[in-house]
């Protein structure tokens, strides 16, 4: 007897062959026609040309990432953004995203570990990893084991292949020092990060490419000790 099909089945999510211009070209005309008729007329093609495409490079990161980081969990059905804005307490009162993201994390920590990120729009593609919004009491269990652990940290943030790729974090500073460190503590600087992530931006042909998963799971391969390190900060 042939056992069922499972969720990332290649009937179910084709191999990737590369993210299609056609879905590309839909993201910047749904910039242009950011309304429910617009949206509900061509459904049909955003599924087609910007969701289906989107879960099947996240089916692609699937063996990459088991390799990598195992303990992250990659479900197409979970990992992708839904396209719907969430415009109760914002002035801004577009209904749809003009992007497609899609955001990993530990599994059975959703949305409460660090993690990888990813998203593509015409303008560009950005991946990256890290924690982008953490709450009071993340923050102040991050910057205790920064504090703490600043050799494995700087480690990790001084590494010369994570400097010339990342630079550094991105995300917003706290302009003087947070509560209970001292204005001349070692890591000061680090321990004004209210967010604590970084990426890098490709150019959006970079996303046509069939091997685009390959490179996406290289970038995240060089994230995986700071990941580690902030979740191992966060308990997790």
């Amino acid at each position: 007897m042939t056992p069922a099909p499972t969720f990332l089945d290649e009937e179910f999510y084709p191999p990737f062959e590369g993210f299609p211009k056609e879905g590309i070209l839909f993201l910047k005309q749904l910039k242009r026609n950011n309304n429910r008729e617009w949206f509900a007329r061509n459904k049909q093609r955003f599924e087609e040309e910007v969701k289906l495409p989107m879960l099947s490079l996240i089916a692609a990161l699937k063996d990459p990432l088991a390799v990598i980081m195992p303990e992250i969990e990659i479900n197409p059905k979970i990992n992708i953004f839904r396209i719907y804005r969430d415009t109760r307490f914002s002035k801004n009162k577009l209904p749809y995203k003009t992007h497609v993201a899609a955001v990993f994390h530990l599994r059975g920590h959703w949305e409460e570990s660090a993690g990888f990120y990813l998203h593509i729009e015409p303008d560009g593609v950005y991946a990256g990893g890290g924690i982008y919004m953490p709450d009071g009491q993340q923050v102040k269990k991050l910057r205790r084991a920064i504090a703490a652990g600043s050799e494995e940290f700087l480690a990790i943030v001084r590494d010369k292949s994570f400097v010339k790729i990342f630079g550094g974090f991105e995300g917003d500073k706290l302009q003087r020092a947070p509560l209970g460190f001292p204005a001349d503590h070692p890591m000061i600087e680090w321990l004004k990060y209210k967010q604590f992530y970084t990426g890098i931006g490709w150019k959006v042909e970079t996303c046509y490419r069939k091997n685009f998963p390959e490179a996406v799971a290289r970038l995240y391969a060089e994230l995986v000790p700071l990941i580690r390190f902030l979740n191992g900060a966060l308990g997790k």
